[in-house]
């Protein structure tokens, strides 16, 4: 029960890695505030939780939208009282529409920016100062293998990701006398839908033959993930700040062959 009285909100949360970071911390003893867009998959989220004993609650909220935002942050003062954990996750990658920024449409551009970076400022502008006035907390934003290395074919995504460690290093410095400590995670070749499909929509790539090439040979799970994200909202990580920690299997450290 390392999130005991802990209350988190997890943005994207209605499946594949927000999900299984959702299940993970209510087996921790967090109450988690599921923040998706989807109706359907945060519904069925909720429910999910719940079934297993969890404190969950959903609200619909697409987080490239500010009224979205402080609407979600005003439900869970209201029910809750208090937030301890936001667990930026959200994103998007679309692969048939990313590409070079030569040959990528400013549309494309404003959408991809819009929820996989615009989205973590809003959580974090209108969900921080709830975080401080709850006594201090964690943020813990989401990154990605094209945030530490160079992946053609996708920039938008790649611009992304980042940013995210970019504004991981700010804001850890930026609130971390205010008690909240700022990490960010960057996985790389998990299991879940978003993985499938890039592998689906792009001929040239096969996302599981690729990641036999890192030293652990294979994708991730997302409960791998989630494990992490648990220990970054609980207290054991009470020292770490500003880091930017990657779950990757290792492929951003191989050697091209």
């Amino acid at each position: 029960m390392r999130l005991k009285g802990k209350v988190a909100v997890i943005t994207g949360a209605g499946r594949g890695i927000g999900f299984s970071g959702a299940e993970a911390f209510v087996r921790e003893g967090a109450k988690v505030v599921i923040a998706e867009v989807s109706e359907e998959s945060g519904r069925a989220a909720e429910a999910k939780l719940r079934a297993a004993g969890g404190d969950a609650m959903f609200v619909r909220t697409d987080c490239s939208r500010s009224a979205d935002v402080q609407a979600l942050m005003a439900a869970v003062e209201k029910r809750y009282g208090a937030l301890h954990v936001l667990y930026n996750n959200a994103a998007i990658f679309l692969p048939r529409a990313d590409g070079p920024v030569t040959e990528l449409a400013e549309e494309t551009w404003t959408r991809i920016l819009s929820i996989n970076l615009t989205g973590v400022f809003l959580c974090c502008k209108y969900g921080i100062p709830l975080i401080v006035k709850s006594g201090g907390g964690a943020v813990i934003n989401t990154g990605s293998s094209a945030s530490v290395m160079g992946i053609p074919g996708c920039d938008a995504y790649t611009a992304t990701k980042g940013a995210a460690v970019s504004l991981t290093r700010s804001m850890a410095v930026e609130y971390g006398k205010k008690g909240v400590r700022v990490n960010c995670i960057c996985p790389a070749g998990i299991e879940t839908e978003m993985v499938k499909a890039s592998s689906t929509d792009n001929a040239d790539f096969d996302a599981a033959y690729f990641f036999k090439r890192a030293p652990l040979s294979r994708l991730g799970r997302p409960e791998e993930v989630a494990n992490l994200a648990v220990f970054l909202a609980s207290d054991e990580s009470s020292y770490i700040n500003g880091a930017i920690i990657r779950a990757d299997g290792g492929i951003t450290v191989t050697p091209i062959s």
